[in-house]
């Protein structure tokens, strides 16, 4: 039997029309949650960007929010809309303002908008031609220009939780115009609830290819069971969003350095795997832990960047999916390891001295003179080759004179970093010992 193709997909048919009927974003639409206080006020709604992930109700809230205001409604795809696309749908909102208030404007995937699109919604706003609500999968603080972004409202939606997905399958049961027909029973949700990913689109794709694979050929008075069984037979294997140039990139990797930092190889083999479900490319997984091991790790574990930097070559010689076992190998390697930052944070102290004192003059005996005209004016005069002398230690001075006894790199509680340490405060005394800095 073929799905009800006249009657549109279970998603369109569960579409809310109203605020009473939508599900999630209490914190938005809830009985005492700013949108609805606005609409009581008298719906006058600020220009807004919607900002989550798919299959949340950012589309549905739009239109909600234009039928309950009782303003024009425009809708724009970023995805097919030009510039002129843009002009053309203030154009035809423009009029219908001055006359009954100020028209919505709905551009879904906002983000994918360029600049030049962006700026041509600018004036439009500004004015008050349009009251403008965009949506958007992607961080609107890196996709949505300053200037647009300032004169909007930034509303985050999370993903649908349990509880929201468990009644939104009730409500397909009790209300849809073809499976409320049915007696319908979820005798499972493990597989149905991972399948959605708190994404209610997904929920009732899913939803309704189980209830249409058990529909056909079955008797109208016949009970439709939601298994976990059926789900995976349904969609085969679950695909888990990641999108490489979006937030969840950004967030899955820095999920695994924080869990490596953390020295909680549990969790970050488990953000190591989400990335490796995701698709992500394996050489950038192991560049982000080259740089672990010398910024969390460095010189507590030296050992630590040997074994990272092999990691990159063996996954570049390898690929995956074998490549998989080195980076595992390695993640919990770096998370299990003694944890140091001094080099890291050494480096960082360095450069901002640079920048407060500017380019000091290198000391006359530590510089190069490959000529004679330069030995003549005292180019490397004076430099004592430290081999020369007993422990490979001159005690020569190699700070430029104005930061003589200025400290650099400060030891961590790590037993490798204060051996370090001793060792410099043994060869230099008090110059570079333990206290402050001279």
């Amino acid at each position: 039997m073929e799905p009800h193709a006249d009657l549109g997909p279970l998603a369109e048919r569960m579409r809310p029309r109203s605020l009473d009927d939508y599900i999630g974003q209490a914190h938005l639409v809830g009985p005492d949650a700013l949108l609805r206080r606005a609409l009581r006020a008298g719906g006058q709604l600020p220009s807004m960007v919607l900002w989550g992930p798919p299959g949340v109700g950012k589309t549905s809230l739009a239109r909600i929010l234009a039928e309950a205001t009782g303003k024009p409604f425009f809708q724009l795809s970023a995805i097919h809309s030009g510039v002129k696309d843009v002009r053309d749908a203030i154009a035809a909102a423009r009029p219908k303002g001055l006359f009954a208030g100020r028209a919505i404007l709905f551009i879904d995937e906002i983000h994918r908008f360029s600049k030049a699109q962006q700026d041509s919604l600018l004036a439009a706003v500004e004015q008050g031609w349009v009251t403008l609500i965009g949506a958007t999968t992607e961080n609107p603080s890196f996709e949505v220009i300053p200037a647009l972004l300032s004169r909007c409202q930034t509303y985050t939606l999370q993903p649908l939780t349990e509880d929201d997905m468990r009644l939104l399958v009730q409500r397909v049961c009790e209300r849809d115009v073809i499976w409320s027909q049915h007696r319908v029973e979820v005798d499972a949700w493990t597989a149905l609830l991972r399948a959605a990913g708190g994404d209610a689109r997904r929920l009732l794709n899913v939803l309704e290819l189980v209830l249409e694979a058990q529909r056909d050929g079955a008797p109208p008075e016949a009970t439709l069971h939601v298994t976990d069984a059926g789900v995976m037979a349904a969609v085969q294997t679950f695909s888990i969003r990641h999108d490489r140039a979006g937030d969840a990139h950004y967030d899955l990797l820095s999920a695994l350095i924080k869990s490596i930092r953390a020295s909680d190889p549990h969790a970050a083999v488990y953000y190591l795997a989400r990335l490796i479900a995701g698709g992500e490319d394996a050489k950038v997984i192991a560049r982000r832990l080259v740089i672990s091991a010398s910024e969390d790790v460095g010189l507590a574990n030296p050992t630590a960047l040997v074994l990272a930097t092999a990691t990159f070559q063996a996954v570049e010689r390898i690929g995956m999916p074998e490549g998989r076992i080195v980076l595992s190998e390695c993640v919990i390697y770096l998370a299990s390891s003694a944890k140091g930052n001094g080099a890291y944070r050494a480096i960082d102290a360095a450069l901002a001295e640079v920048q407060r004192t500017g380019e000091l003059p290198v000391p006359m005996a530590l510089r190069n003179a490959p000529t004679r005209l330069m030995e003549e004016q005292g180019y490397g005069a004076g430099y004592r080759y430290d081999h020369d002398f007993p422990g490979a230690f001159s005690g020569q001075e190699c700070m430029p004179e104005a930061l003589v006894g200025r400290r650099f790199f400060e030891p961590g509680g790590s037993p490798r970093e204060q051996a370090l340490a001793s060792e410099v405060a043994r060869l230099w005394g008090g110059k570079y010992g333990a206290g402050e800095e001279k």
